[in-house]
C-alpha cells in the first residue's frame, strides 16, 4: 500500500470566467513579498511593470466544473509528490547531469578544459532532458492547481477556519 498523499493548499480569487474555463489569480498571503524571489512572482511592488501586470503574469486557467463565478476565493491544491517531481526534474537533473558529465571526463583524459567542456555539455543535456520531463508533467496535468473547495469567510492560507 502507498503512503498517502498531501496536498499543498493555497487561496486563488476567480477573476474571469471563459465558457467552461475558470481564470484565478493566486492570492498573496502576508509573508508574500518579503522572500527573496518576490520580484519574479510578482510580489514585490517595486520592480519592472505594473503591480496588475505582475497579477496577470500568475493568473491560471482551471477547469470551471465547480460553477465558479467573478470575485469568489477557491482553495486550490496541488499533489505534494508532483511538486517533489516537478523540483527533481528542474533542478536536480541539469546538475547531476552536469558532475556525472564531468567526472567522467575528468576520469578518461584528466584534463581541465576537457572537463569544463564535458560538465558544459552535460548542463546542456540535463536541461535538454528537463525540458522534456516538465513538458511531461505537465501534458500529463500533473502540476495543474485542483479545485478544491470554496473559501470560507477570512479564511487564509495555512488555516482552515477564519
Amino acid at each position: 500500500m502507498s503512503a498517502p498523499s498531501h496536498t499543498i493548499e493555497g487561496i486563488a480569487r476567480v477573476v474571469s470566467v471563459s465558457g467552461a474555463v475558470a481564470w484565478l489569480e493566486p492570492e498573496q498571503t502576508s509573508s508574500c513579498g518579503s522572500c527573496a524571489s518576490a520580484a519574479q512572482c510578482g510580489a514585490s511592488a517595486t520592480g519592472i511593470g505594473t503591480i496588475a501586470s505582475r497579477n496577470a503574469a500568475r493568473r491560471f486557467p482551471m477547469d470551471n466544473g465547480a460553477g465558479l463565478g467573478v470575485g469568489e476565493r477557491v482553495v486550490v491544491g496541488v499533489d505534494d509528490r508532483a511538486l517533489i517531481k516537478a523540483s527533481l526534474t528542474a533542478y536536480a537533473l541539469p546538475l547531476v547531469a552536469a558532475f556525472t558529465a564531468a567526472g567522467l571526463a575528468e576520469s578518461a583524459w584528466g584534463n581541465d578544459l576537457a572537463t569544463l567542456a564535458a560538465m558544459a555539455a552535460g548542463l546542456g543535456a540535463g536541461l535538454l532532458a528537463a525540458h522534456v520531463g516538465a513538458r511531461r508533467l505537465s501534458a500529463r496535468g500533473e502540476l495543474a492547481p485542483r479545485f478544491l473547495r470554496r473559501a470560507r469567510p477570512g479564511e487564509t492560507c495555512g488555516t482552515d477556519r477564519p
